[in-house]
């Protein structure tokens, strides 16, 4: 296959993933939250059934504007090429599209390209996307709500010790270790910052999230992602509040920041802790 070919098959696969991972976004944390109302409808009425409503996951129902509740045709949902044949409009009512639906599509096709190119064309760049594609949602996620849902850091952290087990990259032992010392390294900062301030500093999610990393990526790079993840949030919380006037009160997911040290310390970790982080290597 000719390399331009491949590249451009690449980029529409990723940018195809892009249009669902838009989807699961969107759709994921509403799902939640109706099995949570379902949840709760059990406990305090245990002898009736939850109440009847249309059925809502990843699939159904299809894709609608929310002002009007028009179905966007198949040629409208064309990665990125129908939002600018839209003119980032809806067709029916002219009511405004989110760009953010596009720059994720054309994001996740950008970063399918730098995986394969790190990778190659190798079993390994099916797993290296599909960790890639997961971050990716669950810095989405937690941005626009505060949740990392056990949903996406389960199976993430699950498939990293599979993954580990033929010893293509990190050694199943490293693996083990990184997942627990990944969950107990937040999990014991949370307690610290709890106990000190009486507040909670993060959530749940933080812990299974870095626990997914600590699989995927082995012990010895923990310290650099949290180095990385720390600062970079540090510094982009700061610029928020000052540049933004963001609310000093309101809590700063910290998962986007945990997803995109992850994403360099799998792709780069090496060539990162050569240089000026040389003093966080660990083994």
């Amino acid at each position: 296959m000719e390399p331009v070919i491949f590249w451009a098959l690449a980029a529409l696969v990723g940018a195809c993933v892009g249009s669902f991972l838009n989807v699961v976004v969107h759709r994921l944390p509403r799902m939640l939250e109706l099995r949570w109302q379902d949840d709760c409808h059990a406990l305090q009425h245990p002898d009736e059934e939850p109440p009847a409503r249309p059925a809502y996951n990843l699939a159904v129902p299809r894709s609608a504007c929310p002002h009007c509740g028009h179905r966007i045709r198949w040629h409208e949902n064309i990665p990125v090429f129908g939002w600018l044949a839209l003119r980032g409009k809806c067709s029916a009512c002219q009511a405004p599209i989110s760009a953010r639906y596009p720059l994720v599509e054309a994001s996740t096709a950008a970063l399918t390209v730098l995986v394969l190119t790190y990778t190659g064309l190798h079993l390994a760049a099916l797993w290296a996307l599909l960790f890639t594609w997961t971050l990716l949602a669950l810095a989405l996620i937690d941005y626009d709500t505060t949740l990392l849902p056990d949903d996406l850091t389960l199976p993430l952290l699950w498939l990293g010790l599979l993954v580990a087990i033929p010893s293509g990259g990190v050694a199943l032992e490293d693996a083990v270790i990184g997942a627990a010392a990944g969950y107990l390294v937040l999990w014991s900062v949370y307690q610290a910052f709890k106990l000190a301030t009486g507040k909670e500093g993060m959530g749940y999610g933080d812990f299974k999230l870095l626990a997914a990393l600590g699989a995927w990526l082995g012990w010895q790079e923990l310290p650099l992602v949290i180095i990385l993840s720390s600062g970079v949030g540090a510094v982009a919380g700061i610029a928020m509040i000052l540049l933004l006037g963001r609310d000093r009160a309101k809590p700063v997911p910290f998962g986007p920041y945990l997803a995109a040290a992850g994403f360099l310390a799998y792709l780069w970790g090496d060539e990162l802790l050569a240089g000026p982080l040389q003093l966080f290597r660990i083994g």
